[in-house]
């Protein structure tokens, strides 16, 4: 399995020869607001999407780099016109979307494309040592697998897929605190299970991780799934 970061595969596939200049991109789930920066600054007009109140103020916060705005929203409702993006970026953000909601999603995805316009989805999978380490707080086994599944059914909405690949993301963390508070802020909800896991977490936390420097790292494979309308 190749080792690359999400970035850059994110830039390997959709911006060859400079692809991404003039175009209209979605970010679906954009956080805050990292990717949505990267590829303006690559020259697309990108819109970001976020209904994590606590990611979109930092994603607004941001120094503005090039053509971005981030908006609140949800993906089963994507604030776009019929035909109007040219490309939708589902980044490690699919499975975040309730279960009986991502095909809905794939479907607004569909609605707001041009035809031949691009999807590109970014999935983590449910093994390496990052999703160990998280597991006992935040089990994604099923909602990533119904992602995959939703990704699968896409062509129900005229998206087929162009391209299916697994490369291995690289996760940087300073240190405990810095990994509890990334989860933590993403989803509120595992704060008891940080508690109650505390002791235990902090010791694989130092089992799992590779140090490198004053960081640690974890290895979290990931999927690509390119899609295409018409």
């Amino acid at each position: 399995m190749d080792y690359k970061q999400n970035p850059d595969v994110l830039l390997e596939t959709l911006n060859t020869d400079g692809a991404l200049r003039g175009k209209g991109v979605l970010d679906v789930g954009c956080g805050t607001g990292h990717l949505s920066r990267l590829m303006a600054e690559h020259g697309a007009r990108v819109i970001g999407i976020e209904c994590n109140r606590t990611q979109l103020d930092k994603a607004r916060a941001a120094d503005p780099v090039a053509d971005e705005t981030f908006v609140e929203g949800i993906a089963e409702e994507m604030p776009a016109a019929d035909a109007s993006i040219d490309i939708v970026v589902f980044a490690n953000s699919l499975h975040h979307v309730p279960i009986g909601g991502q095909a809905k999603a794939l479907q607004e995805t569909a609605r707001v494309l041009r035809p031949g316009g691009l999807v590109y989805v970014s999935e983590p999978l449910a093994e390496g040592t990052f999703f160990t380490l998280m597991r006992p707080v935040h089990d994604e086994t099923r909602v990533r697998a119904h992602a995959y599944q939703a990704i699968q059914g896409a062509g129900a909405f005229g998206l087929s897929q162009v391209d299916e690949r697994v490369h291995c993301h690289t996760v940087r963390q300073a240190d405990y605190e810095s990994f509890r508070a990334r989860i933590t802020t993403i989803n509120p909800d595992t704060e008891a299970g940080f508690d109650a896991h505390d002791a235990d977490l902090r010791v694989a936390f130092r089992r799992l991780g590779r140090p490198d420097g004053a960081d640690t790292l974890f290895e979290q494979p990931t999927r690509i799934n390119l899609l295409k309308k018409g």
